[in-house]
């Protein structure tokens, strides 16, 4: 009776061999995305340009510009809000660009590396 199951001709060696090199590359590959990330900067506005944030890759905030016509001591609420909504969008704008990033590498698989980014 003839096995059944197993690697045909018992090539895992080779194809283990194979899985790892390919394991290597992407992860240089996801580590040289890391380090790009790390140099790129987001910039995001809101109300109009009278609130600007730029942030790194890695979310560090970078820069944060107002327009004078929003400094107004009488309305403080509204240039906070401003500000939260500029850096709220600064981050979504890096988190999508690390998913497309990532999702070459994990070909749509989903879970992606959490705290990697």
């Amino acid at each position: 009776m003839a096995k059944r199951g197993g690697f045909p001709g018992g090539g895992m060696p080779g194809n283990m061999a194979n899985l790892m090199k390919q394991a290597q590359k992407m992860q240089r590959q996801m580590e040289e995305q890391a380090k790009e990330m790390e140099t790129k900067e987001f910039t995001v506005a809101a109300g109009g340009g009278a609130v600007e944030v730029t942030v790194s890759g890695m979310k560090k905030l970078l820069k944060l510009k107002l327009n004078e016509e929003v400094v107004d001591p009488d309305d403080i609420e509204m240039l906070e809000d401003l500000i939260v909504a500029a850096v709220n969008e600064v981050f979504d704008k890096v988190d999508a660009e690390s998913a497309s990033s990532m999702s070459k590498f994990t070909g749509g698989m989903g879970g992606g590396m959490p705290g990697l980014f």
